[in-house]
């Protein structure tokens, strides 16, 4: 008889069943989370908005504690990344509740959406500028502490790895502007409606149950309701189709604009924003890189507090892209609706640099001291943020 192999011996070993069940009980609870989260959306963004604002609104939040506390948030903002790709995932597959799919996707949602399903690598792109977005502000902040060099080193290296991914994507969805986010935003979901107790006992009675019984319980005289939904739509019995309820009287205008056809909600979804050409594509390119030279024109400066010269050049470059960008007839509401967004986000601008050391620093501590000392806490807390980091104004 010959002897047993050494694999024989390891696979007839009494600890070797709980190895290998250890180590599938990893999968096993993901997939039990991953059908958790599918099956209870709305709770679960209740949660993550939540924990968010907590980490915004936490006075002392910064200096000593300051990793941790931005370790939390950026780890919140990643665990609601991949709630967004399970949830995706799940409304393509169509296991997500009837409620939560009620409500038709926005444009830009339809838009990236459809370059994620189309292009494998728009959406590795994409989330890797997501992710970058989420935690550079965290990598600034281990970086400061081995020194301001290192420190300046990462943002540029961020700010480069942000511009990289944005011209890739700019190239993969064929000079196409670039929207914010540039991956699908979780569309909100509709609370549910209680359901009436004696609709769910005439339900529960059964179809013949219920036709036997022509009134409703504890009423005399009352109609049938079968067939009514937790919403309150009626469903035909005969064609199977749904009438929904009839709005409120004071609501009747925006009822019927709700259901209202425009143009982008035919027009399919990769002509919601059109090809750029000429001075409207390098407005594009002038856009993204406008961070990138500020970063390195802030890292090359000696005194990086005081000197105009960055911030005259992060702001010129995001003028010229303004001045260049498409303004004739053929522009898409989606894409003004991005250039919008952008105006708005040159905001940050005041914080950022020279114009907040030497404007806007002043103009914020007069307004602190006018406040109520819990508040003015705060205020304080992301002084010290803005005055410190530089991603803490990022657009």
């Amino acid at each position: 008889m010959s002897k047993p192999s050494d694999k024989q011996d390891l696979a007839a070993a009494p600890g070797s069943s709980g190895v290998k069940r250890a180590f599938s009980l990893p999968p096993q609870w993901l997939h039990m989370y991953d059908d958790f989260i599918t099956k209870n959306s709305h709770q679960v963004s209740q949660i993550e908005s939540t924990l968010r604002s907590l980490t915004y609104i936490i006075p002392g939040r910064f200096r000593d504690a300051e990793i941790a506390s931005e370790s939390i948030h950026s780890g919140v903002q990643l665990l609601s990344l991949y709630h967004d790709t399970l949830l995706s995932r799940a409304a393509t597959l169509s296991k997500l509740p009837l409620s939560s799919l009620s409500r038709a996707p926005s444009p830009q949602s339809r838009y990236t959406k459809f370059w994620t399903l189309k292009s494998a690598f728009y959406r590795r792109v994409a989330y890797v500028l997501q992710i970058v977005n989420y935690v550079q502000l965290l990598c600034e902040m281990s970086a400061k502490r081995r020194g301001e060099r290192v420190r300046w080193n990462v943002v540029v290296l961020l700010e480069a790895i942000k511009a990289f991914c944005k011209l890739l994507l700019l190239r993969i969805t064929k000079s196409r502007p670039l929207l914010t986010p540039v991956l699908p935003e979780r569309e909100p979901i509709p609370d549910e409606a209680p359901e009436d107790p004696e609709e769910a006992e005439l339900r529960a009675l059964g179809e013949d149950d219920e036709d036997r019984k022509p009134f409703g319980k504890g009423s005399v005289g009352a109609p049938q309701r079968k067939g009514v939904g937790p919403n309150g739509e009626w469903t035909m019995p005969r064609t199977g189709m749904s009438l929904p309820t009839l709005p409120a009287p004071g609501d009747t205008s925006g009822y019927l604009l709700s259901r209202v056809l425009t143009a982008d909600d035919i027009k399919p979804a990769s002509n919601l924003l059109n090809r750029l050409q000429g001075s409207a594509q390098l407005a594009e390119v002038l856009h993204i890189l406008a961070p990138l030279v500020f970063a390195i024109a802030l890292a090359r400066s000696k005194d990086k507090r005081k000197s105009w010269t960055p911030w005259l050049l992060g702001v010129g470059t995001e003028l010229a892209a303004r001045q260049l960008r498409d303004r004739g007839l053929r522009t898409t509401p989606l894409e003004r609706e991005e250039w919008s967004r952008r105006g708005w986000a040159m905001g940050w601008w005041a914080m950022r640099g020279a114009f907040y050391e030497n404007v806007t620093k002043g103009v914020v501590g007069g307004v602190r001291s006018r406040m109520p000392g819990l508040l003015a806490g705060i205020i304080e807390d992301y002084e010290y943020l803005w005055e410190n980091y530089y991603f803490s104004t990022s657009a």
